[in-house]
């Protein structure tokens, strides 16, 4: 890069984090947002200066390094690292919406360079934990009650933390044993102007990078955050979900006890388990992993192909799998019903078809359904992204073979070099997709751990999930054809 291009970038960022430190102190202050105590000075600045550094970063050490060569891909390492670790550090230090954020983003195991999202996962375990006394303040907010009269006892030690609530344990007068998840008291105030100052911040470095599409990011927070804070929207997608899937015997909702649930408490039947991919307690207990893959496969291709209706966050700590007590039958315990994707007809019927014809190895169907679905002349990569295989292995069928310690290393290297492509893929597919990616990296990180990724089982149950998808909508389409004719000649 020419010195003039270096100075003009170097100033073009200046500019950028004036603008804002402006912005974002503008909108702070005109919602009394200037109280030190509350720390917004505090929160923009470190996210402006994280920001700052992280450009700065990208735009020197790389700089004199010619592209692709040895020593470039080392240092475009070294830099992804050492901006993943500030960007970590940063969600710890600002909480709440940023760990949401930095979460979703270490979810993206096959769409993000790895030095991302390694770095970024251990944001599900660094999660902030409320103090016994802002609990108690919420409850009493919500409920009316201090916590000695709705319950006979209250386990003050959270069973999880996560960024925008924590569980504790809590056993009701009659007797009832149950989980009452408490929102922390700081994230509904400071989650919209978290997520103004996170798209302020992309736009700065947009700026600076032109390939850098990172807007979704920003939209999708921006259209998910006030649904997953509504945790009586969250009872109720727990309901629906229940009776969706009351086929599957393997399956439990824990049960929401509306008459103590509001928009900041929610009470649930208490369910224990061990964690999907801790496989020492399947083995301690006698659970089968390949059975527990397969119901996981089971559940999620009947939300996604034939309900579209699809729980969007089973990281582990969500999905739990024990044994149940009258049966002793394996059985799949979904938790954190906060965020789900309602799919339209027409984007689920297009997945389905996309999904049948990468089984059935349709190539020409492969690129039409892509394409359908926004892909554009990009679509090899979105195959790719999609299967989280080779553009080879997609060729040849990806149910032929499983995939290898090598393909699987040349994925996850593809994610930094296509990097570029890959945001602007993200920025243009509809934005139901982007949802549905993080679920399926999430999956499959699920079935990674458990070694029972790519099984035939598992294509086999997507494949009959598509064909009665679409058996039914054509049959649908047929009945209203039948209804038009009839009433057409009454």
């Amino acid at each position: 890069m020419r010195s003039g291009d270096m100075a003009r970038k170097a100033l073009r960022l200046a500019s950028w984090t004036s603008v804002a430190l402006a912005a974002s102190g503008v909108y702070l202050y005109s919602n009394n947002y200037l109280d030190p105590n509350d720390f917004g000075a505090v929160r923009v600045g470190r996210a402006v200066a994280t920001t700052a550094v992280i450009s700065y970063d990208y735009l020197t050490s790389l700089r004199s390094v010619p592209y692709g060569s040895e020593e470039y891909l080392q240092r475009r390492s070294q830099v992804h690292l050492r901006s993943a670790r500030r960007l970590c550090e940063l969600c710890c230090a600002n909480r709440g919406t940023f760990i949401k954020v930095g979460q979703h983003l270490g979810a993206l195991d096959y769409l993000l360079p790895e030095e991302y999202t390694s770095t970024l996962k251990v944001l599900h375990s660094q999660a902030p934990q409320s103090s016994m006394q802002e609990v108690r303040q919420v409850i009493r907010e919500d409920l009316g009650k201090e916590i000695h009269d709705l319950f006979l006892s209250f386990d003050d030690t959270p069973l999880g933390a996560a960024s925008l609530a924590q569980v504790h344990k809590a056993v009701l007068h009659d007797g009832r044993t149950v989980a009452v998840k408490v929102q922390h008291p700081k994230v509904q105030a400071q989650s919209s102007k978290d997520i103004l100052l996170m798209e302020v911040l992309v736009l700065a470095v947009k700026q600076l990078f032109p390939d850098f599409e990172f807007m979704w990011l920003v939209d999708e927070a921006k259209k998910n955050l006030p649904l997953e804070l509504d945790f009586l929207n969250e009872g109720r997608n727990a309901e629906k979900v229940a009776h969706m899937l009351r086929h599957f015997d393997f399956l439990k909702v824990p049960q929401i006890h509306w008459e103590l649930s509001t928009k900041r408490v929610l009470l649930m039947e208490f369910v224990e388990g061990g964690q999907v991919n801790d496989r020492a307690y399947m083995e301690k207990n006698r659970i089968d992993v390949n059975e527990i893959s397969c119901h996981l496969g089971k559940m999620y291709s009947e939300m996604i192909f034939v309900n579209g209706f699809v729980h969007c966050d089973p990281h582990p700590g969500n999905v739990l799998v024990r044994k149940r007590p009258d049966t002793g039958k394996a059985e799949i315990v979904l938790l954190d019903h906060g965020l789900y994707q309602v799919l339209t007809e027409e984007f689920r019927l297009d997945y389905c078809h996309l999904w049948q014809s990468l089984i059935w190895t349709d190539m020409d169907r492969v690129k039409l359904y892509s394409q359908r679905l926004g892909a554009a002349d990009l679509y090899p990569l979105f195959a790719c992204m999609l299967t989280a295989r080779s553009w080879d292995s997609v060729k040849r069928g990806i149910g032929q073979a499983p995939v290898s310690a090598t393909e699987d290393s040349e994925i996850r290297n593809n994610a930094a070099c296509y990097l570029p492509e890959i945001s602007q893929l993200l920025n243009h597919v509809p934005r139901q997709m982007l949802l549905i990616l993080k679920t399926n990296d999430l999956l499959r990180s699920i079935e990674t751990t458990l070694g029972t990724r790519s099984s035939a089982s598992s294509f086999l149950n997507m494949s009959r999930c598509c064909i009665r998808a679409l058996a039914d909508a054509q049959e649908e389409g047929c009945r209203l054809i039948l209804q038009k004719d009839s009433d057409i000649f009454q």
